[in-house]
């Protein structure tokens, strides 16, 4: 900017300042850096008269600050000059607008100076529409659009699937004359936003085997995301297959999405491994890496790699605090939190945030100290919310202080009647004690204020399909099998030990995507995968069948995470087995079960 106001002072002193075209391009260069010097310029009258390109170059200057308003400003000031408004003008104002009112006024110049039928323009009022949750006023400027183009419709469909319309953002996906790849990839994107994966990934697919696009970086970042959110290990290794082959490794922020992928579907090796390579890491990388150890049962590491960071790496960011803190609660290390969130303050300057405080109850109230938990949460300065307070009556029954959980959960009720959240929690702690009649009235009391309890799902991927498990549902294609597993399932648990069930549906889904397994297995399937299950009372699974054989043979570990401890084959110290007349139960207590690739499969 110094060497840009040199050059501006030169042409002041040599006189080419009077030159219109100089002064405009020294204007728009300003624009964009400094936009206070920028206006100065502008308001020189004495060496040059402003033109619509200068204009345009200050709103689209103003859009980019916070000072927004200040563009319909000069538009009025421009139209007081009587200087009309180009095709580029409106595009850039509408980026100023800074309120639904606004907006409308700029739409009101744009039908009356006749620039509706603008593709720019058009596609520019259904982006802002949308971002202001007027998405009604979107589609109705999209209908009434002469020139539908890929540009316009692709706004749309992002608008759409901002504001929850998925059937809409489709319908119009499905009519597209022509479509390329950022159409794609607003598509995809919004798919995986709106958690519809398995849509996703078979137009990600269409898309692959069509050959009609080429899918470029950004969609392939998207869909592998997804993949890391569900689990999709298999559908994950394919596009990481064409990343490489696409000549995209070695790119900082496709690494670290690689490395996220990778840890979230447990291949914490791999994961490492990429990490490792790696020429150069960013904070973002950091974090990934320090979180990927964390809940993959590394806690010990995932703390030495941040000290390392601290050292040597880049500056740590709250992302990246809240990573080691999730360390230091699957390992209970109370003071080590502490300590953490005294350095993320005062060494960093980092504000603690809601995860924050999140991390530190849960820390508080797996050790025991639970009256500690409560007080933080009370001096908390924002509203904790429903994980926090999970955390906390989670503590309460882990520690067996009903009284305080059951104290707690009423007085949830009593803030938030119409939050399906607080109920469950607290009939979920009912339940783990055997307190049925109390479940029973909390069922009753939601259905009786009518309290709407969104259904929970889960997903297991087979063959690079992902299956979607809802509670009690009969529309899956393999319902039966899963009812028939799961029925064996869990009478062989209640013959292992008594069982103390909780109400929760979500658990009751697991054990869907769980059975989906244990069905392949049982077919004799084996899978590159590790699946780990933590923070659950029990993780159970069938093998062997007495009308084959084959005999399955299988290496249970319980991996410590601050709270298991290591079991053997069968079970050993870590569980127990219970067999029965079709095959072998393994249940195992507290931590983590994995299962790899050379520890399943049938083998004579």
């Amino acid at each position: 900017m110094d060497q840009l106001k040199q050059i501006h002072a030169q042409t002041i002193t040599t006189g080419l300042a009077r030159f219109t075209y100089i002064t405009s391009k020294l204007l728009a260069f300003s624009a964009m850096s400094d936009i206070d010097y920028a206006h100065t310029i502008l308001n020189q009258t004495n060496t040059h008269t402003p033109t619509i390109f200068d204009y345009n170059s200050m709103i689209l200057g103003y859009s980019k600050t916070s000072k927004q308003e200040m563009g319909i400003l000069l538009y009025t000031q421009m139209r007081n000059n009587r200087i009309k408004p180009n095709a580029r003008t409106f595009p850039v104002l509408i980026k100023t607008c800074d309120c639904i009112s606004s907006l409308l006024q700029v739409h009101g110049q744009i039908v009356k100076l006749g620039n509706v039928c603008d593709v720019y323009v058009t596609s520019s009022l259904i982006y802002m529409y949308s971002n202001f949750k007027s998405v009604e006023l979107a589609i109705q400027v999209f209908e009434e659009s002469s020139y539908k183009n890929v540009v316009c419709c692709t706004s749309l469909i992002t608008g759409c699937f901002n504001n929850g319309l998925v059937d809409k953002a489709c319908k119009v996906f499905d009519e597209m004359p022509e479509r390329n790849d950022v159409s794609y990839s607003a598509m995809i994107s919004g798919l995986v936003r709106n958690e519809l994966f398995n849509k996703a990934f078979d137009l990600f697919l269409h898309l692959k085997h069509s050959g009609l696009v080429n899918p470029n970086r950004s969609l392939l970042l998207t869909i592998l995301t997804a993949c890391g959110t569900i689990g999709a290990l298999e559908i994950g290794q394919n596009i990481h297959h064409q990343l490489v082959e696409e000549s995209f490794t070695f790119d900082l922020e496709i690494d670290t999405a690689l490395l996220d992928f990778y840890a979230k579907c447990g291949d914490i090796e791999k994961a490492e491994d990429i990490f490792i390579k790696m020429p150069y890491k960013d904070v973002a990388t950091w974090s990934s890496m320090i979180m990927g150890l964390a809940t993959n049962g590394r806690n010990e590491l995932a703390i030495k790699l941040f000290e390392e960071m601290t050292h040597k790496g880049p500056v740590p960011n709250d992302i990246t605090f809240i990573a080691v803190l999730v360390a230091c609660n699957h390992k209970s290390l109370v003071t080590k939190a502490w300590c953490l969130i005294g350095k993320m303050f005062k060494v960093f300057g980092i504000q603690p945030g809601i995860e924050h405080y999140g991390c530190m109850v849960d820390v508080l109230a797996r050790s025991g100290q639970l009256k500690g938990a409560e007080i933080l949460i009370n001096l908390m300065p924002m509203e904790p919310d429903e994980a926090i307070w999970g955390s906390f009556l989670h503590g309460c029954l882990r520690h067996s202080e009903i009284c305080l959980g059951e104290r707690v959960g009423k007085r949830l009720i009593e803030l938030d009647p119409n939050h399906s959240g607080r109920y469950v929690g607290l009939a979920n702690m009912y339940a783990d004690i055997g307190r049925w009649e109390n479940v029973i009235r909390l069922r009753n009391m939601m259905v009786e204020r009518k309290v709407d309890n969104t259904p929970s799902w889960s997903f297991i991927e087979v063959d690079g399909v992902v299956h979607k498990f809802f509670v009690h549902d009969p529309f899956h294609p393999r319902a039966n099998d899963l009812s028939e597993v799961l029925q064996v399932v869990n009478k062989r648990r209640r013959r292992s030990y008594e069982f103390g069930g909780s109400v929760s549906d979500f658990e009751k889904e697991k054990e869907c995507g769980l059975c989906e397994l244990v069905i392949e297995i049982r077919r004799g399937r084996t899978f590159n995968r590790l699946w780990r299950v933590r923070e659950l009372r029990f993780f159970s699974c069938f093998f062997g069948s007495s009308r084959s054989k084959k005999q399955t043979m299988v290496k249970g570990k319980i991996e410590d995470d601050g709270e298991g401890r290591e079991g053997g084959e069968d079970g050993g110290e870590g569980g127990h087995a219970a067999d029965g007349g079709g095959g072998r139960l393994h249940t195992c207590h507290g931590g983590c079960f994995v299962l790899r690739r050379d520890q399943v499969g049938y083998r004579p």
